[in-house]
């Protein structure tokens, strides 16, 4: 079993479906309202854990009943909840999505994410370093992100870095990190100065631009490749991007080749947009190897 360390939020999703997404000072009629556990660190342990890895999630939720709620939901998927503590007297993190016109909308409130510290971090060392490949995204404080990819380089443990949602990011980690997977829009705002293609070059093998139904493209050394999304009917884009991560890094954990790695992935997201909810359509790991 490949071991995988996800670092990262933790929330409440609050989904509302409409057939028009409202303007600015406009109200719409929607059709139907949810609650679901999201947060794309929670999302990629489940992800992954539903894949077949051994999965030690980090982060923080409130004290409140929706944290109950999404330590209950890590437990019934088997990720390990030992570095996931309520903080007193703090709402969990909460999503606020609109499900629209074939796409979502998203407001994030942070809450209890905050949480998630250098110093907090430190007490999970120990898996850290002992993990396959660790996973991170920027749905909590960017010094623990800085701390984490430190962290890693030092102990040799590949960092794969998720840079959403979109915001600079250090050089240092940049470098630190053995993978990147931003999308179109994220790596415009972490590379601003160059072209996706100037950017492919600069990080070969290193960086993978997902560019939606078109695929993943990245520069293997010689050339750019793009691996081919699979084209499904799609219900629900939420958790498609984290799906693809959290696959990603099983593959990679696993030793699966880069473009085999990406394949699985892309797999995984395919299924994943098929049915509604960010962790719903998650697939099993049976599902995405005989749909391949």
């Amino acid at each position: 079993m490949a071991k995988i360390c996800v670092i990262g939020s933790s929330s409440m999703d609050l989904v509302v479906t409409s057939q028009k997404r409202p303007g600015a000072g406009e109200t719409v009629l929607g059709e139907s309202f949810k609650t679901v556990p999201g947060g794309k660190g929670a999302n990629q342990a489940v992800a992954a854990a539903r894949l077949g890895a051994e999965v030690t999630m980090i982060g923080r939720v409130g004290d409140d009943h929706f944290g109950k709620a999404i330590l209950d939901n890590f437990k019934a998927n088997s990720v390990n909840t030992r570095y996931v503590e309520p903080v007193t007297d703090m709402e969990s993190g909460t999503a606020h999505i609109i499900l629209a016109e074939g796409d979502n909308s998203i407001v994030v409130v942070k809450g209890a994410n905050d949480e998630v510290t250098p110093v907090y971090v430190d007490k999970a060392a120990d898996a850290i370093r002992s993990a396959d490949i660790v996973l991170i995204q920027q749905e909590i404080p960017e010094e623990t992100v800085v701390h984490v990819s430190a962290l890693c380089a030092e102990s040799g443990t590949p960092l794969l870095l998720n840079p959403a949602p979109a915001r600079n990011v250090p050089e240092e980690v940049i470098s630190n990190a053995a993978y990147l997977t931003p999308n179109e829009h994220e790596a415009a705002v972490l590379f601003g100065g160059l072209t996706p293609a100037e950017a492919l070059r600069k990080y070969p093998n290193k960086l993978f631009i997902t560019e939606g139904s078109k695929g993943v493209r990245y520069f293997d050394g010689e050339q750019e490749i793009l691996v081919p999304a699979y084209k499904v009917e799609v219900v629900d884009t939420t958790g498609a991007g984290d799906t693809f991560n959290a696959a990603f890094a099983v593959a990679l954990a696993e030793g699966k080749p880069l473009q085999e790695s990406i394949r699985f992935a892309n797999r995984a997201a395919s299924l994943s947009v098929t049915k509604f909810g960010a962790q719903g359509g998650m697939p099993a790991r049976r599902e995405v190897e005989e749909s391949l």
